[in-house]
């Protein structure tokens, strides 16, 4: 199968309005940079969106945030973005706040068949309610479903023109994850290179979850919060 496309907006051609997209990253690392400017400019509306957090104001799915573009959002955290703040108090766009663990076990889930899973996390609080529970041993567990997509969207170092991923350091993050979660998972990389090259010991994604891969334009590689002097009192 020929998996290479030229460019992001060639990978994202068959996104349609009301997708549900997984976009991996953690804050700005380790983002599909390329792929979520691509979905700006298609402008592809009311999307349900599965990730870490939403970008930062103006920065990463940022854009798509104050581009409209997103009707619901499902992640673990939300604290570096003031616009989504605003939107979600105004009854803007829908938030679902997943803790951490129980985000990534249920992507994880989603990949390799799993429907459902009893987690304690959450036990007693807003987390929990409306959910199934049970207990076992003598400790109550909530009832969390497994999480999945039409599209993946996913960062990786290096790409083989098979489909074959690999990852660097804490920019792997979500990406392996999600590309196993999705009907179409799309890869932008770093450094595209002929099959054979990559040390099969140090494939992270295996090729046969990737439909589409291609080279990125651009990475800016933003960082979220920088600190230049000293904190006083420290």
């Amino acid at each position: 199968m020929h998996k290479v496309v030229p460019n992001a907006d060639e990978a994202i051609r068959d996104v349609f309005d009301g997708a549900v997209i997984m976009v991996g990253g953690f804050g700005l690392c380790g983002i599909p940079e390329n792929l979520i400017r691509a979905l700006v400019r298609k402008g592809v509306k009311n999307l349900t969106t599965i990730s870490n957090n939403v970008g930062v104001d103006g920065l990463g799915m940022g854009l798509l945030l104050s581009a409209g573009q997103i009707r619901k959002h499902i992640g673990t955290y939300v604290g570096e973005n003031k616009l989504l703040e605003q939107m979600v108090l105004q009854g803007k766009i829908e938030l679902d706040l997943v803790p951490q663990g129980t985000f990534s076990e249920r992507i994880r889930a989603g990949g390799a068949g799993i429907p459902a899973f009893f987690t304690p996390t959450g036990v007693g609080t807003i987390v929990a309610e409306k959910k199934e529970t049970r207990e076992f041993d003598g400790r109550t567990y909530v009832m969390e479903h497994a999480l999945k997509a039409d599209f993946a969207l996913v960062k990786a170092w290096k790409g083989d023109k098979w489909g074959n991923l690999a990852y660097r350091k804490t920019a792997r993050n979500f990406n392996p994850m999600m590309a196993t979660a999705a009907k179409v998972t799309i890869a932008e990389v770093e450094h595209l290179v002929e099959p054979g090259e990559l040390e099969p010991d140090l494939v992270h994604t295996p090729s046969v979850y990737v439909k589409r891969i291609f080279k990125g334009e651009l990475f800016e590689k933003r960082i979220e919060k920088r600190t230049v002097r000293p904190v006083v009192g420290r």
